[in-house]
């Protein structure tokens, strides 16, 4: 679960992280009154709260010196469309006096299944570009999770950044409390970007972003509270009513991929980007689908609209490829699906199921994923 700004900075405080004073509502009026009650100091900083970055090239930052600008800027930018994203709820923010802007992060690194520290001294920018143009720019230092962050690390941290006295004590303590807020959370992700030092020498997390384990959400009270307003997008809510693991993925992607297991589908995105497409859209069908199941599955892909063609690679085990290719079937002349589909079957029954793919309209059947992804090239070569 991605959270948004406003929602982060709440578990930023609550760790102890140093944060400016915000307010956040859905209506402008409303902003108004919870900042003239919060007894906040002009100016203020407007920002539109969606779970996307770009926020300022968009238009959904803005800058208010009075309770009239305070009012207008809200009002402009509640129901902007970022990215796709719809603006419904706005935060209103005290000014920082930046003197330097940092950059920091713990995330999960997979590889080594421990906490990684991310550190640039560079910040207030896309992490990516940097990252990429100045890869000597980015500190990277792994937590052991028995041991926690040692007293050492905030300091080196601040060594690179050329900071001392109280402002070097303040990264220690800074770091220690994220990382507070990272495993305290069951977070993938906590990040401050920037991470601010005002005039004054004082430390602030200026913009915060969170990601949370799916499945550590109703284990938390406070962070269940925060889905109510996070926008869930229809086809991912649809698919957790059928019981599947369903993801969007690239916003100009337009090719669905579903796959039989985590492990199978996220090698068929890299294969299929490889090839030089996007994948919109991602769905796990879970071992031992039956024909309804994969029915159901193939009915909430194509509605989909961004959907162009549909790659289905399964490994036949406990799922067996007749019962795929039924499932199939029967989804396509139940819903007159009318979109490309290249289906790759291997392992139990894969004949049959083969078989019972020649007789569906619109279904192109691929011997192996090269030849499947080849196929896939082809038909979207074709409507192009």
């Amino acid at each position: 679960m991605d959270l948004m700004e406003y929602q982060a900075q709440q578990l930023f405080m609550t760790a102890g992280l140093p944060v400016k004073k915000g307010v956040v509502a859905s209506d402008a009026s409303e902003l108004l009154a919870l900042a003239k009650g919060a007894a906040m100091t002009y100016p203020l900083v407007i920002k539109a709260q969606v779970q996307i970055g770009g926020r300022g090239k968009a238009g959904g930052i803005k800058f208010a010196d009075n309770e009239e600008e305070l009012k207008n800027r809200a009002q402009e930018i509640i129901g902007m469309n970022i990215k796709g994203h719809q603006v419904n709820l706005v935060m209103a923010v005290e000014k920082a006096d930046v003197a330097k802007e940092m950059y920091l992060s713990i995330m999960l690194d997979r590889l080594s299944k421990k906490p990684v520290i991310m550190f640039c001294a560079q910040g207030g920018m896309e992490i990516e570009t940097v990252t990429k143009e100045h890869p000597e720019l980015m500190i990277k230092t792994f937590v052991d999770p028995r041991v926690g962050v040692s007293g050492y690390t905030g300091q080196y941290l601040a060594d690179q950044a050329g900071l001392s006295g109280d402002s070097a004590k303040q990264m220690q303590k800074l770091v220690r409390n994220l990382y507070k807020c990272f495993m305290d959370n069951h977070c993938t992700l906590t990040e401050i970007n920037p991470l601010v030092i005002d005039n004054s020498g004082n430390l602030c997390a200026l913009d915060g972003k969170i990601s949370i384990d799916d499945s550590a959400v109703s284990i938390h009270e406070n962070l269940a509270a925060f889905k109510v307003d996070i926008p869930g997008e229809a086809i991912v809510e649809e698919a957790k009513k059928n019981n599947f693991f369903c993801v969007p993925c690239e916003p100009d992607g337009t090719v669905a991929v579903i796959c039989n297991g985590s492990g199978m589908l996220m090698n068929t995105i890299d294969r299929v980007s490889n090839k030089g497409f996007k994948v919109c859209l991602a769905l796990d069908l879970g071992g031992g689908a039956a024909a309804d199941r994969v029915k159901e599955a193939v009915r909430i892909v194509s509605e989909y609209d961004k959907v162009g063609a549909i790659l289905i690679n399964v490994f036949g085990g406990i799922t067996r490829c007749d019962e795929v290719a039924n499932g199939i079937k029967e989804a396509m002349s139940e819903n007159n699906i009318d979109i490309d589909m290249i289906l790759r079957l291997e392992g139990s029954n894969k004949e049959a199921g083969a078989a019972i793919a020649a007789t569906i309209p619109k279904i192109i059947h691929a011997e192996d994923l090269n030849e499947g992804l080849d196929l896939l090239a082809q038909r979207m070569g074709a409507q192009a």
